[in-house]
């Protein structure tokens, strides 16, 4: 039996990530489950509940 969460990443280790490009916070973005960093203008993908913090993974984002 599995039970979901509605986070695919722990809630602390959200707290304690920060961009490794501005060392600034970041935001999760639940619906297409990246980590925002509004100051980088990247987005780091989570995949199978691992944040990937490679600035070359990133997407870039426009405001």
């Amino acid at each position: 039996m599995t039970t979901a969460s509605h986070s695919p990443v722990d809630p602390k280790l959200l707290e304690i990530l920060v961009c490794p490009v501005t060392k600034d916070t970041l935001e999760y973005d639940r619906e297409n489950r990246e980590l925002i960093s509004r100051k980088a203008g990247l987005a780091y993908p989570i995949r199978d509940g691992i944040p990937i913090m490679l600035p070359d993974e990133a997407r870039v984002i426009e405001d």
